[in-house]
């Protein structure tokens, strides 16, 4: 078996839980159009339309960043999204700080740059 994967197992046992799950999609469904969800790798993965810009995984919400948006996150010390333990590699994607869940004006500009680091992503991969 893969040791990656067995970290995954042993540090995910449950990765999201409903309630957490309806919560975020409650709150970004304010801010963004065309919010979806979609289970995958044990978390959710967040699109508005066709763009992946955000996961849950642990019951903490992540939103893709790139150069453009990585210091408001890294500003307010917030961790990347590591999928295979502490000191595994991490991904594109940052903890989103908990105080803009709960004010749906504070989250928008957040959201709307994750959206397009979504975006510009996408264009990169139609290139390749």
């Amino acid at each position: 078996m893969d040791p990656r994967r067995t970290i995954l197992v042993a540090r995910n046992p449950v990765a999201v839980s409903p309630s957490f799950r309806t919560f975020i999609l409650e709150q970004l469904g304010r801010v963004v159009p065309q919010v979806r969800a979609r289970s995958m790798f044990g978390g959710v993965g967040i699109y508005s339309g066709d763009r992946f810009f955000a996961l849950i995984d642990n019951d903490t919400l992540y939103f893709k960043v790139d150069d453009s948006n990585r210091s408001d996150f890294t500003a307010r010390q917030m961790e990347p999204f590591r999928p295979y333990g502490e000191n595994g590699e991490t991904m594109g994607y940052y903890e989103v700080p908990a105080d803009l869940l709960d004010d749906p004006e504070t989250l928008r500009p957040w959201a709307e740059k994750a959206i397009a680091v979504a975006g510009r992503k996408k264009k990169a991969k139609r290139r390749s």
